[in-house]
């Protein structure tokens, strides 16, 4: 199993940047946790960061074929960008959305949200450790499908 984890605008400027709405860890610590989780869960994890919204419309193009599920942070773009709704639809794999702060309790820009609802999933407000509920609820996401992927194959046996 492969997660791929993208980041988007300023969350390259964690741990500087507005420490009292996004607390005090670089993204580098947090993506050294989600590194030690994926490890102790066996699968494989691949990390992505970019300011442009067009390198992350790529990169989740890239996943198709290539990845089980994304956990995603938009960042900005989450109340923005159409084009990045459009290819989490295209890709069509569980996406869980992370956005750090609550943003249901910001401005009122940050209340439209423009990718929830194509994701699978959304987490909101817990810091930093919603990367780690992420995974965690990935793992599950990926457990289901496999149970269900499993019973078909039964069922495509026993009918033969």
């Amino acid at each position: 199993m492969k997660i791929v984890v993208i980041q988007g605008p300023n969350l390259n400027m964690l741990g500087v940047r507005e420490q009292q709405i996004y607390g005090s860890m670089k993204l580098e610590q947090i993506h050294a946790q989600m590194r030690d989780f994926a490890a102790q869960s066996s699968f494989d994890i691949e990390f992505f960061q970019s300011n442009l919204e067009g390198e992350i419309v790529d990169k989740i193009q890239e996943c198709y074929g290539d990845a089980n599920g994304i956990i995603l942070n938009a960042a900005a773009y989450t109340h923005t960008s159409i084009a990045i709704r459009d290819a989490i639809s295209a890709v069509n794999l569980p996406t869980i959305e992370v956005h750090i702060s609550n943003i249901h309790r910001r401005e009122e820009f940050r209340k439209q949200n423009m990718i929830a609802p194509v994701c699978t999933s959304s987490i909101v407000g817990f810091g930093p450790f919603g990367y780690h509920l992420a995974m965690v609820g990935m793992v599950q996401i990926m457990n289901e499908i496999k149970a269900v992927q499993e019973m078909q194959q039964q069922q495509a046996t026993q009918a033969e």
